[in-house]
């Protein structure tokens, strides 16, 4: 028979101590309200400190630090003695385990949670704040928004195992929910059948117990009474919100712009308007990647197009001149006219007008210019907003038991915030707050990752390249294939890729982790 002493501590030679209840841990280390640098937690491993008197103990998992109690629920042993294998923290005693984000006991013989505390991060420093209440699973779910983060956050939450009532309230017409990039790609160029795009059936939506109330529209939510208010008086309670009420796409503000024949593209309805139009000449006003999608789907029908764009050369902002001018010849070849340094002053039936005078015909013109995040519902709850409604790293908003995801949620990241309009973005925030809302505790730390197709060329592109100063290719643009990494004070932020797939997977590794010896391989 072997054992050791209460707290870790090896026994006197020759004398065998049974487990028994260990006496309380003391409170020792630094008081962690007031803050310790990151790297005084090995990653991997567990930092003892205190907190108002309170033994917890900080466990780190690469960049993700959380602060959990300091003593095994089953015999109380000191678990700065176990060891942490991913997000799970193992006793040293009986080998129970602990899921840190959210404390659950997810292995015998613990059957009770271990307190949890929040945890902010600025910069390197990581500061406890306060102390979670005791996790219950909320009594009901509603979504406002039937997009990628709204179905993403229902699928989770059922495949989790969360049996409660689900409610998800969509304004599109369509009653299930639809692979929106699709829309300005494949489907739009007709090389993608109908049944394609949709995500899901209302026969998923009922086998999972999901309320689908498509057509619907959250005139006001009731923070305080944990309530949605439909336009037409029902109210429908909840115990967590999500919302995720996306964008609206931006119509400029010009002579002409309400004529039935100027179109924009967000829904299924908008891209089956823009095919059942796309005849004669189509003047597409926008030259970014929405805007040059519809240009690329269109001409794929065999119909004139004509990008109307304010830059010299389209996408630089984003891509760079290099790779901006590249996707510009790649259009041209396929019979794309430009008009750029040039915006549109008025539209007719016929035509638009540009600032110079000139005209381009028009039998349909297709608005790319930007959305603008649907952000009044929030507003009108009193929640914080900023460009965005501002969520904290699990994405909760200033409001209790509602979380915001996808296009409306400004995140930290970084040293500040940012707010991401990528597909695939909503789709791991929708899930993360799912996990969230059944206690996980878990900090959005995705990196941002988004692909544009023009023609047969796809661009990968992945982390926040807003702001880079500097812009470095790696292999031959022309000959479509290279990776380009863009640089902010010298570190690479944002990686794009062409017919590179697998450097882009390794360079969304390398973002995540904050490995920039990783990154500069890839250019080599």
């Amino acid at each position: 028979m072997v054992t050791t002493s209460i707290g870790g501590a090896p026994p006197p030679s020759g004398v065998i101590l049974a487990r028994t209840m260990s006496e309380p841990i003391k409170p020792s280390g630094p008081e962690l309200s007031r803050g310790v640098e990151l790297s005084d937690v090995p990653d991997g491993g567990l930092l003892v400190g205190q907190v108002r008197g309170e033994p917890v103990l900080l466990v780190r998992n690469k960049d993700d630090v959380f602060a959990v109690g300091a003593a095994c629920t089953h015999y109380g042993a000191p678990l700065a003695d176990g060891i942490v294998v991913g997000n799970t923290l193992r006793c040293p005693w009986h080998h129970a385990r602990f899921d840190v984000r959210s404390g659950d006991a997810v292995g015998p013989p613990a059957l009770r949670p271990l307190d949890c505390w929040d945890v902010e991060r600025t910069g390197t420093r990581i500061t406890v704040t306060s102390k979670r209440p005791a996790y219950t699973p909320p009594e009901s779910v509603v979504i406002v928004g039937g997009g990628a983060a709204g179905d993403a956050c229902a699928d989770m939450l059922r495949r989790k195992g969360y049996a409660g009532p689900i409610t998800l309230i969509a304004r599109d017409d369509e009653p299930e929910t639809v692979d929106r990039p699709n829309l300005s790609k494949d489907f739009l160029a007709g090389s993608a059948p109908p049944e394609w795009v949709p995500i899901r059936s209302p026969e998923w939506y009922a086998q999972n117990r999901i309320v689908m109330l498509a057509k619907h529209e959250v005139e006001r939510l009731v923070p305080a009474e944990r309530a949605v208010v439909l336009k037409g008086g029902r109210s429908i309670t909840y115990g967590a919100c999500l919302l995720a009420t996306g964008a609206t796409p931006v119509r400029l503000d010009l002579p002409g712009a309400q004529l039935p024949h100027v179109l924009t593209l967000r829904s299924l309805a908008d891209s089956k308007a823009i095919v059942a139009r796309a005849k004669g000449t189509v003047a597409v006003i926008g030259s970014s990647f929405i805007g040059l999608e519809v240009a690329a789907a269109l001409r794929q029908r065999n119909v004139t197009v004509h990008v109307i764009g304010p830059g010299a050369v389209p996408l630089e902002r984003v891509l760079g001149r290099e790779l901006g001018a590249f996707v510009k010849t790649l259009h041209e070849e396929k019979g794309v006219t430009f008009h750029l340094g040039r915006k549109p002053v008025s539209i007719s039936e016929r035509a638009v007008t540009l600032d110079d005078g000139s005209t381009v015909a028009a039998d349909l013109v297709v608005m790319g210019v930007g959305v603008t995040p649907n952000v009044a519902l929030a507003e009108g709850a009193g929640l914080t907003t900023d460009r965005g409604v501002v969520v904290d790293a699990q994405l909760r908003t200033s409001a209790p038991g509602v979380y915001a995801a996808g296009d409306i949620a400004r995140f930290p990241h970084g040293d500040g915030t940012a707010r991401v309009e990528h597909w695939a973005v909503a789709q791991r925030q929708g899930q993360v707050v799912a996990r969230n809302m059944l206690g996980a505790g878990e900090p959005f730390r995705a990196v941002p990752f988004f692909w544009s197709q023009h023609y047969d060329v796809p661009i990968n592109y992945c982390g926040t390249g807003e702001g880079w100063d500097q812009v470095q290719v790696a292999g031959d643009v022309s000959k479509r294939d290279c990776t380009v990494a863009y640089r902010k004070q010298g570190r690479i932020v944002a990686v794009a890729t062409v017919y590179r797939d697998r450097d882009s997977l390794l360079a969304e590794d390398a973002l995540g982790r904050g490995d920039q010896g990783a990154l500069e391989q890839l250019l080599r």
